[in-house]
């Protein structure tokens, strides 16, 4: 299992309307890409949220296969469209993983 993780720091003026975007809107239009079987979203506790808290989505793939796929046809169209409506009220950072069993 593959895990595409998205970490974020928002803007306090757009927290609340950002998780209901990230939850309602965006992890649905990234998992109907085929690509992920579901995803989790965290808030991260005990980091400085002076500029904002930071939220973590994790997206889980089968394969590495399925994680390029994303990347390749369908990621730069996600990033723009979080740009177009957040503009530069965010920051995100990617990291991949792998599920050891």
């Amino acid at each position: 299992m593959i895990v595409y993780n998205v970490t974020t720091k928002v803007d306090p003026s757009i927290k609340i309307e950002w998780v209901t975007w990230i939850k309602e809107e965006h992890i649905t239009d990234i998992i109907t890409t085929g690509c992920f079987t579901h995803a989790n979203v965290f808030q991260l506790l005990e980091v400085d949220d002076s500029e904002g808290p930071t939220f973590t989505v994790q997206y889980f793939a089968g394969s590495k296969s399925l994680y390029n796929l994303y990347m390749d046809k369908f990621a730069p169209i996600m990033r723009q469209k979080a740009f177009d409506k957040w503009g530069d009220k965010f920051i995100s950072f990617r990291s991949l993983m792998q599920v050891v069993n």
